[in-house]
């Protein structure tokens, strides 16, 4: 027996399909051997993974953007891992990669799965291995190709982002101030709202949680709203919407607010507001912006290497806690990009 095969994986597999929250019901945890990758494959032990609000959507049947994780299947995630065994020319033993490594310790791609899970080398001089998580992973990339594709910024502008503190909105608000733009930030409690003006340089924040959104947004933003980019959804979309000026762009990137609904998701009831000031209302998938990638996390490095763009993460230990760690998202527990840390790199 090879040292590789004498190790055991431990996954977390999708047990049943949540009817709201889902709880450590939905989860089945197990173990197998790990196996030798065959010609052109590669085997990755996965140091951490990225927890995203899209993971609850993957979660569910039905027609998306992407299918659904099936029952009994390991769940879907990206993350970073170290090339532990290769059979594929453009990947060696200790390279440390990003990957759709799904929620285990261990991930074995054949060469046709290589490709399609996204596998690239990472760089820990362009920024630390969280942050190839957070604003040069998907998030950031999310927050990147949103923002200037979709939302066009102009200097002068005002830009309102829901979901500040997150790992997109993050990225959004810092990135719109180096564009020139005045930012205001849309997130829960004052520690996140004070970070954000404080750390991040955005120009406001306003604390959904402590009082009328509305009024926050009458008052930062008089002259009305230009760039909205919505990671929430639900009444602050409808908030926001009666606020936007002439010609304004609003990007749809989530509506974590509305994720775990038992009821029919609820759509924006101010629409119209889009007719009378022009205005374009555009969804924003980040897989459809992936040959770009490396543009945008040149640029990026480049922000957080000069201190004009910072970042912060959320980090939870242990392969065991996935289902409690997943859950912080839909709670707003927690503070930052959340990561799930596997193992030692």
């Amino acid at each position: 027996m090879s040292a590789i095969t004498s190790l055991t994986n431990h996954q977390v597999r999708l047990a049943q399909r949540p009817s709201g929250t889902p709880g450590r019901e939905c989860w089945n945890f197990t173990e197998e051997a790990v196996g030798e990758p065959a010609a052109g494959g590669v085997l990755v032990k996965t140091l951490a993974l990225s927890l995203d609000p899209a993971m609850r959507g993957w979660m569910n049947e039905g027609k998306s953007y992407i299918p659904p994780v099936g029952i009994g299947e390991v769940m879907r995630a990206g993350g970073i891992g170290k090339v532990v065994a290769s059979a594929n020319p453009k990947f060696a033993v200790g390279d440390l990669v990003s990957a759709a490594l799904g929620v285990q310790e261990y991930c074995l791609l054949p060469e046709d799965q290589v490709k399609r899970s996204g596998m690239f080398k990472i760089d820990l001089r362009a920024g630390s291995m969280t942050q190839w998580m957070n604003v040069l992973g998907m998030p950031g990339m999310t927050g990147y190709f949103g923002l200037m594709d979709v939302g066009m910024p102009k200097p002068g502008e005002t830009v309102v982002v829901s979901g500040a503190a997150g790992a997109v909105g993050q990225t959004v608000g810092q990135l719109a101030k180096i564009k020139g733009c005045r930012v205001v930030g849309i997130a829960g409690g004052q520690a996140k709202c004070d970070w954000v003006v404080n750390e991040l340089g955005f120009d406001a924040c306003i604390d959904y949680k402590a009082g009328n959104v509305k009024a926050g947004l009458k008052e930062h933003c008089p002259k009305g709203v230009d760039i909205y980019f919505d990671n929430v959804g639900g009444d602050i979309l409808d908030d926001v919407l009666a606020r936007i000026g002439r010609g304004a762009r609003i990007i749809i990137c989530g509506a974590i607010s509305q994720y775990n609904n038992t009821t029919p998701v609820q759509g924006p009831k101010n629409y119209l507001s889009l007719l009378v000031n022009r205005a374009r209302m555009e969804g924003i998938v980040v897989f459809d912006y992936a040959d770009r990638y490396p543009v945008a996390v040149a640029e990026m490095a480049g922000y957080l290497k000069d201190g004009r763009m910072k970042s912060k993460e959320d980090i939870v230990e242990g392969l065991e806690t996935f289902p409690e760690a997943l859950i912080k998202l839909f709670t707003g527990a927690n503070f930052g990009k959340l990561v799930l840390k596997v193992a030692e790199a």
